[in-house]
Parts: C-alpha cells; sequence; structure tokens
C-alpha cells in the first residue's frame, strides 16, 4: 500500500474492520479499503504539520485527527471533508485523541502535559494536569466514566472524569510510555514503553500482573487481537525496519484470563 508519497504515522480502523484510515507527515489523511488492498479517493488535507494521531468514532460516523500545528481536526469518511472548523486544544502538539464509547465526546492529550475533554461539538469541557511530561496515549472505559492516560514521565495514570480526580498513579516503566490499551472486560490495561516492554496491570488499583518482554529497542505502538488472544507490537531499531512480535497466550500468566468486577 503506497500512496502517501512521504511516511506513514498513525492508522485507525473502521469499527466494521472495512476500512482503515492513515496519517503522514506532510499533514495529509488517507484512506483505505482493507479487502480491495487500495486507497479510496483524494487525500484529506487542512493540517498545517504532522499527523500525530488517528481515532475513528465508535459509530463510524466520522474521524478525528490530532496534529503538530496544535489542532484537533474531524472529517466525514465519506466525502473526506471536515465536519467542523479546527478546534484550537492549547496542546502544542497533540500526541493522542479518543473518542467516548458513547461517541459523545472526545478527549485529547498532547505536549502541555495535560488532557483536554471535548464536547460532541468540539467546546472544552475541562483540562486533566497531573503528568510531569507530555501525554502521549488515552483510553476511555466502557461506561466514560474513567479513562487512563500515559506520558513520558514514565507513568500511566487513572482519573474519575466527573471530578477529574486522580485514583492511580502506575509508576514500574523505567522509561517513556508511548501506547495504552484497556481491555474489553475492563479489568486489566496494557502499556508499552521506550523501556523495551509492555506490562500488564490490574486497572483498580495498578498492580503489576506481568511484564512482557523480547523487544531489544523501545515499542512505539501495539494492539491486541480481537479475542485479546494475542498482543502484536512494534519496535522500530536506528536505522531498522520495524519489528513485529506475536505474544501468544500461553504467554501471559493465566491471571490475565480471568474475569472479575472493574
Amino acid at each position: 500500500l503506497d500512496s502517501h508519497g512521504a511516511q506513514v504515522g498513525p492508522m485507525a480502523v473502521s469499527p466494521d474492520e472495512t476500512m482503515f484510515v492513515s496519517g503522514s507527515p506532510d499533514g495529509r489523511l488517507r484512506l483505505w479499503n482493507i479487502k480491495k488492498g487500495g486507497v479510496v479517493g483524494d487525500p484529506w488535507e487542512g493540517h498545517n504539520g504532522q499527523v500525530r494521531c488517528l481515532d475513528w468514532c465508535p459509530n463510524a460516523l466520522e474521524i478525528a485527527s490530532g496534529s503538530t500545528d496544535g489542532t484537533i481536526r474531524r472529517w466525514n469518511p465519506d466525502t473526506g471533508r471536515q465536519i467542523a472548523p479546527p478546534i484550537e486544544t492549547g496542546h502544542g502538539w497533540v500526541n493522542a485523541v479518543k473518542y467516548s464509547p458513547q461517541c459523545d465526546k472526545f478527549m485529547s492529550g498532547g505536549v502541555d502535559k495535560t488532557i483536554g475533554v471535548w464536547s460532541k461539538d468540539g467546546q472544552l469541557l475541562m483540562k486533566i494536569k497531573g503528568h510531569e511530561d507530555m501525554v502521549t496515549s488515552l483510553c476511555w472505559s466502557k461506561d466514560g466514566a474513567y479513562i487512563f492516560s500515559s506520558s513520558f514521565d514514565h507513568t500511566v495514570r487513572k482519573w474519575r472524569l466527573i471530578d477529574r480526580e486522580e485514583l492511580v498513579v502506575i509508576g514500574g516503566h523505567e522509561h517513556s510510555v508511548t501506547s495504552l490499551h484497556w481491555s474489553k472486560d475492563g479489568v486489566h490495561i496494557f502499556s508499552a514503553s521506550v523501556d523495551n516492554t509492555i506490562r500488564i496491570w490490574q486497572s483498580i488499583d495498578g498492580k503489576q500482573l506481568a511484564v512482557l518482554r523480547g523487544h531489544t529497542h523501545s515499542i512505539n505502538s501495539f494492539c491486541l487481537t480481537p479475542n485479546e488472544s494475542h498482543v502484536v507490537s512494534a519496535s522500530t531499531a536506528p536505522f531498522a525496519p520495524g519489528i513485529l512480535r506475536r505474544i501468544r497466550k500461553s504467554e501471559i500468566p493465566s491471571c490475565m484470563t480471568m474475569n472479575s468486577s472493574m
């Protein structure tokens, strides 16, 4: 798949898993058909800096992109057109953007160390402060009541949204945390780091359950398979192509397959 004409950055898959959108340092987005393996339509243009993050709303009606130009832009996936004026976040670089499961709001994080929570129409609802370095990744609980964030300050933090209360600070990583995933049952948080590891935590109290090792360089991103039985992680060594590792369910401790309330 080659249509950007420049390095490819973040990607987001549609809720029905038939399409994905990609972003590039040239500020453009492209839409792709997964089954056909080809690009759809013309590039989406608007950002004045590199695209740093993408998210596809769970209702499939819009896509959000964040950029080094400090804005979040929202797009109609059917037309490739922006559906509202750009949002000036105040973050500097926007490193993370994530829709709530209900699609009634979204949040963002950036180099100003804060998390912004925005209404569906792009109005700032609150700013959450606490991290000591840039925010890198965000995720919501299923009910939209709690969020987790990661940062270059080596921590993962849990927040209660209604009062912005910081509930848990997880400090086990030895370097910057780059990516997060909250398990479907709400019980576990997965985090990846520049310390070459993926770590698994209890979401309720931040207790570390497992450390997944194997990469020899920092992990930039990872994802779980739909049934959450495998982790696929990507690491970029200097002057070398990215490395993917698949971690089988048997390599994850048995405690990870137990179900408990959040």
